[in-house]
């Protein structure tokens, strides 16, 4: 259909033109085709008819539009004259028509015929029309590709296809019968670059027209190296089995071999190898009788000699039992350093474990502290010393089993290499000139010396003298670093470092350069490298490499750094989202360094800016069932988009706050909920884009009147934000439990206080020294223990519990007192003079109170005691596994009660005296009247008689036992306080009216007023004391001093 088109648009053209050409009438066409015969008639037009005859003179011609000789011409009867083109193929026909014959392509054009009568008297020449010749033919391939074409693989490929005809054909090519895209062929000529294998093939050119089709086959072959088809794949074999590994390639040309290789050598060149392995002529490689050295990657090489032959790996793995490799015969190991005694062990599967022997016998490292095993077998030593010498073995383990121990290594220790000479910390030395750095070991003919720079970035000169000085001559800038002197022998190296200062050179370039970019703006920050001896300055450098196009190409220009700035600098003026490149340059006296590293970044992109939102439009407010109901109409699409609407409502004070704030940017009304019945709101609407409002909506009122559907609570709470409501809420709350926790407290305060009461007021009066022979009391019983318990806290040393004892204590009777008990009382008295008052102490046991009494010759005596009674001394130490008799001392509250934070507590033990006569009664009760109140101490007597337990133990809170008399008879004297005459049937002074003071200040919980009392009771007791001190030294004038060391049992 193309070539068809194609054709009739050249014969419109043609006729056109022949038209144009032709002022009457349309010009004639003869057809025909290649190889026929035409005539071409000569024709006048009919106005001026032709006259010429056989018999009249005249000159026939025929002309060629294009040509200069005309195509035929003929003189009456001579023999016509030939263009050369036509030679044999032309001739005259009835005198004037033109016969063409053997018609080409080439004759297609426009001819004409002249005549010139040579017969007329004017020599007149006539003209014919202008005839047009149309010639078609079928496609002809005037180039065409050869049969066979044979190339090299990666080289480029190009095959020539021309056809002729008319119409014009078309070309086409194809490649195994598959058309081939038109991109890849111009005019014809097909071109492939860069052929592989898979461009082999037959390729076909098809030329066609209206009149016909060609075809050219060719065949095209690429050469080149062989390629791999079947690679080899990697395996595992037990030992002594066979392996084979296939591979297999093709080749054009095929006269291929193959190569393979193990660790890049050639299995052939391998001793362990070269005797069990052969190569196929397949390819496939065979290894007889697998050993554990044949493990290892083997490579596959066909070759055909054209170019870079392909190759494919596998590998090959021999499961084995663990073998233990060549040992060195001798391993040094440096003294006092830690150390390796290295196992080379090959195992598949992996290794499990090493077992070691030290001089033939098994290795046990927990005998050798810091010698560990390494997860590849070798044995480290934390520190060698004397014990690493020796000869040893190991003797590897898999799953596989072993096979067998390593041949013996001995361990020799040497002293590691140590300095005699090091190199100072720094060296600061002129450029141009000669540095010398010393460093030599100690004196041992196996140590070297090896000097290296450290971070080398490129070669530099230096050399090492023959002491191992490093010499730097001459001194150049690139010589400026950290340089590492290295001494080492045949056991290990010792390093030390030392830094090298160039002076009068250029600054070294910056480092660490860090940028922080903005959107118009970057904060660059860098580290200063060496200056080179004086001051530098800095500036940073910058480029703008993503230029926009009216930009233009973009330079580097720089900024000066401020030296006020140090090595930062904020560099402004950049544009946003564009790329830039930064680097330093540092400059001194001496001229500019090097630049910095160049890093490359973008700046910000700036912030969006956003469109003023629009708020809704047309808000209403209507009241309905549900609720009242706001609608309002939605703004037009604006950027960015709305996401949402925020309903608020005005507060009394005028503040607005948010009833709903995710209302759906698709809504146009909504139920307003939140609202209470009987009021009136003030609503409005605003959009939301994100976090970004929009200028509220006129406002609407509306009214809940009668709207039974809300619920009406106080309005009060309705404008009072949440997290301040719940916080109100949260306080009242916490007010109202603290309120009922005190509540509690104070009642249960309360109940104890009246129980405790209820309790005092059914035991019986207190008494100074209540007693009984044979009757068992608690401590409470006696009135120095009342005392105790209102006045002593509870704690260890006085504990809440009270067990009930016996009590030995004889009626004492102080009518019997005599004169003689004057002296005793002068040294009891003395006792307490050495006492001082102090808080209670913590002792885990009581000890009993041992009481001394006079005897009749008016010496003390200490009373008899059983065998199961304790010592003083034995007290402090053994345990009370037999019942004593006690009296106790109590604190201010019942056995009962806990106290957190005990009182000040203080307490005073007297003795019990012993019966004596009437005629001593009364002095003894005369001594006693002017007894002022005291307060209950605790009295401290650091320095006791025997006959009295050290007064610390009077404290305690549990009954104190009276220590039991092998003669009850005998009772220890003491002289007797006015407040003790009530339980004797005498009178009660002012002591006891202080005792039941104290104690109803103890019912009340007043404690200073107990404290103050207790002082009272001191000033009481001092007095006492005074007077007996006096009335005893009287006495002690008459008598002779009794000796007292033999009767002091403690």
């Amino acid at each position: 259909m193309g070539p068809a088109r194609s054709y009739l648009q050249t014969v419109t053209v043609v006729a056109a033109l022949c038209l144009f050409l032709t002022p009457k009438g349309v010009r004639p066409e003869v057809r025909g085709k290649v190889g026929d015969v035409v005539e071409l008639e000569c024709s006048f037009p009919p106005s001026d008819p032709a006259a010429v005859s056989s018999a009249s003179l005249h000159v026939v011609e025929w002309v060629r539009q294009g040509l200069d000789i005309p195509v035929l011409i003929k003189f009456g009867s001579y023999v016509p004259r030939v263009h050369p083109q036509y030679e044999g193929r032309v001739s005259l026909v009835r005198i004037t028509d033109l016969r063409l014959e053997g018609l080409q392509l080439d004759d297609q054009g426009l001819y004409e015929c002249r005549i010139l009568l040579l017969d007329k008297p004017t020599d007149e020449l006539r003209n014919g029309t202008w005839t047009l010749l149309s010639v078609t033919a079928p496609p002809t391939f005037t180039v065409a590709p050869p049969p066979a074409v044979d190339t090299l693989v990666g080289g480029d490929l190009s095959l020539a296809c021309v056809a002729n005809g008319n119409p014009t054909p078309s070309i086409t090519w194809l490649k195994d019968g598959s058309v081939i895209p038109k991109i890849n062929y111009q005019e014809g000529a097909l071109s492939l670059q860069a052929v592989s294998m898979q461009s082999a093939g037959q390729y076909t050119c098809h030329a066609s027209n209206s009149e016909g089709n060609v075809t050219r086959v060719t065949k095209v072959k690429i050469k080149g190296p062989p390629v791999i088809v079947v690679p080899p794949k990697s395996i595992s074999l037990n030992m002594s089995q066979n392996a084979l590994l296939r591979c297999q390639a093709v080749a054009d040309p095929p006269n291929m071999t193959y190569v393979w290789q193990k660790g890049g050598e050639n299995v052939h060149h391998i001793e362990s190898l070269k005797t069990r392995v052969k190569i196929m002529v397949d390819g496939t490689l065979l290894i007889s009788s697998l050993i554990p050295e044949d493990s290892g990657t083997y490579t596959c090489i066909p070759t055909n000699g054209l170019l870079t032959p392909p190759t494919a790996s596998a590998n090959l793995t021999v499961m084995h039992p663990a073998q233990a490799l060549q040992m060195p015969p001798e391993t040094y190991l440096p003294t006092g350093m830690d150390g390796v005694v290295t196992c080379q062990v090959a195992a598949q599967p992996p290794l499990l474990r090493v077992d070691w022997t030290k001089d033939g016998e098994p290795l046990d490292l927990f005998l050798y502290p810091g010698w560990t095993l390494t997860p590849e077998g070798s044995l480290h030593m934390a520190t060698v010393n004397d014990d690493a010498a020796g000869v040893y073995m190991c003797t590897p383990y898999n799953s596989y089993g072993s096979m067998g121990p390593s041949g013996p290594t001995s361990v020799i220790l040497q002293d590691p290499p140590s300095f005699s000479i090091t190199p100072e910390k720094q060296y600061k030395q002129e450029a141009g000139r000669t540095l010398l750095i010393p460093c030599q070991g100690n004196k041992d003919s196996t140590i070297k010396v090896i000097w290296s720079k450290v971070d080398l970035a490129r070669r530099i000169s230096y050399s090492i003298e023959p002491n191992g000085s490093l010499l730097l001559q001459p001194l150049t800038k690139d010589h400026q670093g950290a340089w590492e002197c290295s001494v080492a022998n045949r056991v290990t190296s010792v390093r030390a470092t030392t830094q090298v200062f160039v002076l009068g050179t250029s600054p070294h370039a910056a480092t660490s350069l860090s940028v922080s970019p903005g959107v118009k703006q970057a904060n660059i920050s860098w580290e200063a490298g060496f200056d080179g001896g004086s001051a530098q300055t800095f500036s940073v450098w910058v480029k703008k490499i993503s230029a926009s196009d009216n930009d233009g190409k973009q330079d580097w220009f720089s900024v000066t750094v401020p030296q006020s700035s140090g090595t930062r600098l904020q560099v402004t003026g950049l544009s946003p989202a564009t790329k830039y490149q930064f680097s330093v340059l540092s400059h001194n006296k001496m001229g500019s360094g090097p630049f910095s590293e160049i890093v490359t970044t973008w700046t910000l992109e700036p912030l969006l800016r956003r469109g003023k939102l629009k708020p809704p439009a047309s808000l209403s407010a209507n009241r309905g069932s549900a609720g009242v109901i706001l609608q309002w109409s939605l703004p037009e699409a604006q950027h960015p988009p709305i996401t949402g609407f925020v309903l608020q409502s005005c507060s009394e004070q005028g503040e607005w706050f948010n009833l709903v704030e995710d209302i759906s940017a698709n809504s146009s009304e909504t139920i307003v909920p939140g609202l209470h019945k009987d009021c009136v709101y003030e609503l409005r609407l605003l959009s939301r884009s994100g976090e970004l409002l929009s200028e509220p909506s006129p406002s609407v009122n509306v009214s809940t009147m009668g709207m039974e559907i809300y619920p009406g609570t106080s309005r009060l709470l309705e404008f009072v934000p949440e997290p301040l409501l719940a916080g109100v809420l949260g306080g009242v709350g916490f007010m109202c439990l603290a309120l009922v926790l005190l509540l509690g407290s104070a009642c249960v305060i309360s109940h104890r206080r009246d129980r405790r009461r209820r309790k005092k007021k059914d035991e019986p009066p207190s008494a100074i020294y209540k007693y009984s022979p044979s009757i068992k009391t608690s401590g409470t019983g006696s009135p120095d223990s009342v005392l105790k318990k209102s006045l002593l806290p509870a704690s260890t040393l006085y504990p809440t519990t009270s067990s009930t004892t016996t009590s030995s204590s004889s009626q004492t009777d102080c009518s019997s007192l005599s004169t003689e008990n004057h002296h005793r009382r002068k040294h009891l008295l003395s006792n307490y003079s050495r006492g001082r008052l102090t808080r209670t102490t913590s002792s885990p046991i009581s000890p009993s109170i041992e009481l001394i009494s006079r005897g009749p010759d008016g010496r003390f005596t200490l009373p008899q005691f059983d065998n199961d009674t304790l010592s003083v001394h034995s007290r402090k130490s053994a345990k009370y596994d037999r019942p004593a008799r006690v009296r106790r001392s109590v604190s201010l509250h019942s056995g009962g009660e806990d106290r957190k934070e005990p009182p000040f507590v203080l307490s005073v033990d007297l003795p019990s005296c012993r019966p004596v006569e009437a005629s001593s009664t009364s002095q003894i009760c005369g001594m006693a009247q002017p007894l002022p109140h005291q307060n209950p101490y605790i009295l401290d007597q650091k320095a006791s008689y025997g006959g009295f337990p050290d007064i610390s133990s009077l404290c305690s809170n549990s009954s104190l036992a009276t220590i039991p008399h092998q003669d009850r008879g005998l009772s220890p004297t003491f002289p007797v306080l006015p407040h003790i005459r009530s339980s004797l049937g005498q009178p009660s002074t002012t002591a006891s009216t202080l005792v039941l003071q104290m104690e109803h200040e103890r019912e009340r919980g007043n404690l200073s007023r107990c404290l103050k009392l207790a002082q009272e009771r001191e000033e009481l007791e001092r007095e006492l004391q005074k007077y007996t001190l006096e009335r005893g030294s009287m006495r002690e004038m008459k008598r002779e001093q009794p000796d007292l060391g033999e009767k002091r049992g403690w």
